[in-house]
């Protein structure tokens, strides 16, 4: 939005009167003076008019150890979700859901832009799980996942995959797109049944191993900026 747009929602000016309060200098955005009144104002730009802050928005990004039992929902009649685990102010959404039975790294946050980059299947950001099934991983399930895995129901075939077999039921799996169970989908379009996934790293953010499950922590500016 342009900043004289942004004045004209956010305060009880005029447009005229808007362009000169901009050109008496009047107004600071990220606490210097603005007189563009083109000047694009995102999500969480902080604007002030002498000296008042016109919209109190302040980014937060938290990572939490999604313990088991937990819907990745903001509310739900039956089970609990994830959000009675949190003690944040904010109108928070999940980037990147697991489901209730899934553990591990889970990033809620209420910045849209920066967590669609995170998490949508064309930005190819790798997801990391560490997964266990009820039969064993064979190389053949290797070979298939890095070929792609083919889901009739979007008609679509799954972006190379990369596995690494730890142990005969035991695996580290990094997709690069997390559509709907993926991880699940996979592993039964070869014949074997996830009994365990749990989420390590989305991009460069690595779960905390200082975080214990139900644990929570805002992530650092480092962390953030690694998916600008």
């Amino acid at each position: 939005m342009r900043l004289d747009r942004f004045l004209f929602h956010h305060s009880d000016h005029g447009r005229r009167e808007i362009r000169r309060i901009l050109a008496s200098g009047r107004v600071r955005v990220e606490g210097e003076i603005e007189k563009d009144t083109q000047r694009e104002i995102g999500d969480f730009t902080k604007v002030m008019l002498d000296g008042e802050l016109l919209r109190d928005d302040t980014a937060c990004y938290v990572m939490l150890n999604k313990p088991a039992g937990y819907l990745s929902a903001t509310t739900d009649p039956e089970h609990p979700t994830v959000m009675e685990l949190i003690d944040v102010p904010e109108t928070l959404h999940i980037a990147g859901r697991l489901d209730r039975a899934s553990t591990g790294l889970l990033i809620l946050t209420n910045d849209g832009k920066w967590s669609r980059r995170l998490t949508e299947p064309k930005e190819n950001v790798p997801k990391v799980y560490l997964v266990e099934t009820a039969e064993p991983i064979t190389e053949e399930t290797h070979d298939h996942f890095a070929a792609g895995i083919y889901f009739a129901y979007e008609d679509l075939t799954t972006a190379p995959a990369d596995l690494e077999i730890l142990s005969a039921h035991q695996a580290r799996l990094t997709i690069y797109e997390g559509r709907y169970h993926q991880v699940k989908r996979m592993f039964h379009a070869v014949g074997n049944k996830v009994t365990s996934l749990h989420r390590e790293r989305m991009g460069e953010i690595k779960l905390d191993p200082a975080l214990k499950p139900g644990d929570y922590r805002m992530l650092t500016p480092e962390e953030v900026a690694t998916c600008p």
